[in-house]
């Protein structure tokens, strides 16, 4: 299997994030490149770098607003007297359509979610190759490779159209689902991070020509909290396009494979004839974030479970923190994919 990265990825560097109104280390730390790239070569991918794409494939998931705002808003937040080193948001519309501001305090309280989406000097070009990265993933499924792995950081699933939030600025597996589609396949995300996939619950909502499913903590008392119950299934022509499988905190490796059985009939019932997984590794026992309790052995058994239904497949970085076993974790997967697939 092929790894993508590029290392210009490596330039986002957050310092802080709040939580519970404390100011915090930013969990998102560029060391996960290193222990995941060492979780790909243990798996046996040869890493390559991304081909420069463009800004299309990113402009066809995320408006040109919001892009202009990601390139520039570091440079125009500098100028501002006294102001902090990263742009973190102090204040937030009541919804999408109040008006749009002109000032850089107003516009990125307008496309940052939460205070979890820091903007530093680094991080526009590190979200545009980590994109890049899925993008060649998506391209390597199209001419032929049967699995890839981006490792995409930042990660990209809490990124909506036009908005970041949750250590994400652009939504990589939607993108690359979104090539994939471009080019005439019949694309399912499947999400297995800790987190429900929010931004790509909301870029596809309305759609039918994309499938997304999500298994995830319950976000009645965690993160993002206001999407991720069963009961959004989609709207208008994407009502029932939209899968959300929400686990109790604490799910273990036994129950969590039998919910990726129903994620992975729904799958088949879309007619999918290839599967983005957004590959969250913070669904792990010893991740930080405590939300579930899948072990190393889980994972390879996630892996081959999504090896089962015979389709190609590109797995795209989402979350997973820094632990002792995040790069194990990632070659458990990898593995279990591959000795499954009975391919490389």
């Amino acid at each position: 299997m092929k790894a993508i990265f590029d290392e210009r990825q490596w330039k986002h560097q957050p310092r802080h994030f709040m939580a519970n109104g404390a100011i915090l280390p930013n969990p998102e730390q560029a060391e996960r490149i290193e222990r995941l790239l060492t979780g790909a070569r243990e798996a046996g991918c040869s890493v390559e770098p991304p081909q420069d794409a463009g800004p299309g494939p990113i402009a066809a998931l995320h408006s040109p607003e919001y892009l202009t705002f990601l390139k520039n808003i570091h440079t125009r937040w500098k100028r501002i007297e006294g102001a902090g080193a990263e742009v973190i948001p102090n204040i937030h519309p009541a919804s999408r359509t109040d008006s749009y501001p002109k000032s850089a305090v107003g516009q990125a309280g307008f496309h940052q979610a939460d205070t979890a989406c820091p903007i530093a000097e680094g991080t526009w070009e590190a979200a545009y190759w980590s994109a890049q990265s899925a993008i060649t993933g998506a391209d390597l499924i199209l001419t032929g490779e049967t699995s890839a792995y981006a490792l995409a950081r930042p990660p990209g699933h809490h990124a909506f159209g036009d908005l970041a939030g949750g250590f994400c600025f652009l939504n990589n597996s939607g993108i690359a689902a979104e090539r994939l589609r471009g080019q005439g396949l019949r694309p399912a995300i499947l999400d297995v991070d800790v987190h429900h996939g929010n931004g790509t619950q909301g870029i596809f909502y309305r759609r039918s020509d994309v499938l997304t499913v999500s298994i995830h903590a319950d976000p009645e008392r965690f993160y993002p909290f206001f999407w991720g119950q069963a009961h959004e299934r989609g709207a208008g022509d994407g009502l029932g396009y939209n899968l959300n499988l929400p686990l109790p905190r604490g799910t273990g490796d036994d129950a969590y494979l039998a919910t990726l059985d129903t994620a992975l009939e729904r799958v088949r019932a879309f007619g999918a004839d290839v599967v983005v997984v957004a590959l969250g590794l913070d669904a792990y026992i010893g991740d930080p974030f405590k939300g579930l309790a899948v072990t190393r052995a889980g994972f390879a058994r996630i892996g081959a479970r999504i090896a089962g239904l015979g389709l190609p497949c590109l797995f795209v970085q989402e979350g997973g923190y820094i632990c002792d076993d995040l790069g194990a974790n990632l070659t458990a997967v990898l593995t279990g994919y591959q000795d499954a697939a009975g391919r490389g």
